[in-house]
């Protein structure tokens, strides 16, 4: 099952999808020069918006939380692409520690962290969950919505390694963002015992703008290659540093760059003949779970914010403050599935697409975020791969959908490790942990 693509402005759309389809043999050439450069994140996923006019990614997640909304039939996919990360990282490695989230009420969470250790065990690695959770002095067993178990093992140092019990494993497999900042027991590891992803990758330290600086650089020469406008998959954005919202401190910055780029975002409608308001997402430039955002059409919308407002937009995840904003150009999506608006999700492992879901939700519209707290939403698992384009298809046949959106999830993906080689402390010593 596809969400149908409602609206008549997919000429464009159609346009670059047939330029992707026909410009695959470059396309792919092009992806394995750029991975001879830059080493892969582990894992990751990738928001997409389809407005029918424009397709690109809004939001790369590096701790990625949904492996169990994946088809199962596509399971082989994710375990020959683990099997390529862990050769990467170590040719001998037999033991893997994963750390997911504290957070153990969110069944659905924790039936992605059973997911994910399923696909690593499949590699023929011995897997054992440990637990950052304080105070946790024994295991914990929890209950999954397939009736099957986990349990969590609380993790300790010795020396210059972690460990759960007598278990030492290779390698550590973060699933826990970092929102609440790096816990000590994580600094300084011994370098034998890769940490995946590294520290900085998490949202104590990373910055949603150094990615989309990234992602920006990648989407002019990879558009060179397919023959298109870059703007047909970028969003515009622009950054807002020294926000305070409860002190009201910074609102004409953020009402300035509103406006700047909205203005940007009009002219592109009006060369493409696009009759639709444009709106930006304004979100904190660090932190996830769909926290600190709102939509903004007029410089207006961002000046006298309520108090709600300005409470709900002055911290995220973990209580993490927001200081500094992204001001990002909206996509709409014109994808529904029963009335309802849909997005899809790109996960990959590696520099593998395995797979991927709809987000659905019936309670918001084409212009507001879809990653919401307190949303109710119903993952609908893509039921073809991303790998497979038919060229004696139309360009939006769902392989070729399918595939676009795999090619998208990968340049996000590769705009990761360009950020992630950017802000790599060991390099970049401005960069503190």
């Amino acid at each position: 099952m596809v969400p149908n693509l409602t609206t008549a402005l997919t000429g464009p759309l159609l346009d670059l999808e047939k330029h992707v389809i026909a410009a695959q043999p470059a396309i792919e050439h092009w992806f394995r020069s750029r991975w001879q450069e830059h080493a892969t994140p582990f894992y990751s996923s990738v928001d997409l918006r389809n407005a029918g006019f424009k397709l690109a990614p809004v939001d790369t997640n590096l701790f990625p939380g949904g492996f169990n909304n994946l088809n199962p039939a596509f399971l082989p996919l994710a375990v020959q692409a683990a099997q390529v990360a862990v050769e990467k990282m170590c040719t001998s490695a037999q033991r893997f520690l994963i750390i997911p989230e504290n957070h153990t009420r969110n069944a659905f969470y924790l039936q992605n962290v059973a997911t994910l250790a399923q696909i690593i065990r499949k590699v023929g690695i011995t897997v054992r969950l440990g637990s950052l959770i304080p105070d946790l002095k024994e295991p914990l067993i929890l209950d999954l919505p397939d009736g099957g178990v986990i349990k969590l093992e609380p993790v300790r140092r010795e020396g210059n390694r972690i460990m759960v019990g007598d278990f030492n494993p290779c390698a550590v497999l973060l699933n826990n963002d970092l929102s609440a900042g790096i816990p000590d027991i994580l600094k300084g590891l011994d370098s034998d015992q890769t940490l995946l992803p590294p520290l900085h990758a998490g949202w104590a330290v990373r910055r949603k703008s150094n990615h989309f600086r990234a992602y920006a650089d990648l989407a002019r020469a990879f558009a060179q290659v397919v023959g298109i406008d870059p703007w047909l998959i970028d969003p515009y954005y622009a950054v807002c540093g020294e926000v305070d919202f409860q002190a009201r401190e910074g609102e004409e910055c953020l009402a300035t760059h509103v406006s700047e780029t909205l203005e940007r975002v009009r002219a592109k409608y009006r060369e493409y003949g696009i009759d639709k308001e444009p709106f930006v997402i304004v979100k904190a430039d660090a932190g996830t779970y769909g926290m600190g955002i709102l939509t903004a059409k007029s410089a207006d919308d961002v000046r006298d914010l309520n108090r709600k407002t300005r409470n709900k937009m002055a911290v995220v995840k973990e209580g993490l403050a927001v200081d500094k904003v992204l001001v990002q150009e909206g996509v709409y999506t014109y994808e529904s599935l029963n009335a309802a608006v849909a997005e899809p999700v790109v996960y990959m492992i590696d520099h593998f697409v395995v797979g991927g879901f709809y987000r659905v939700h019936t309670g918001r519209g084409v212009d507001e975020n879809l990653n919401a707290p307190g949303m109710h939403f119903v993952p609908l698992a893509f039921e073809q791969s991303c790998s497979l384009p038919d060229s004696n298809a139309r360009p939006d046949a769902p392989a070729n959908r399918f595939y676009t959106y795999g090619v998208l999830a990968r340049l996000a993906a590769l705009a990761a490790a360009v950020e992630l080689e950017d802000t790599d402390p060991e390099f970049h010593p401005e960069v503190v942990l």
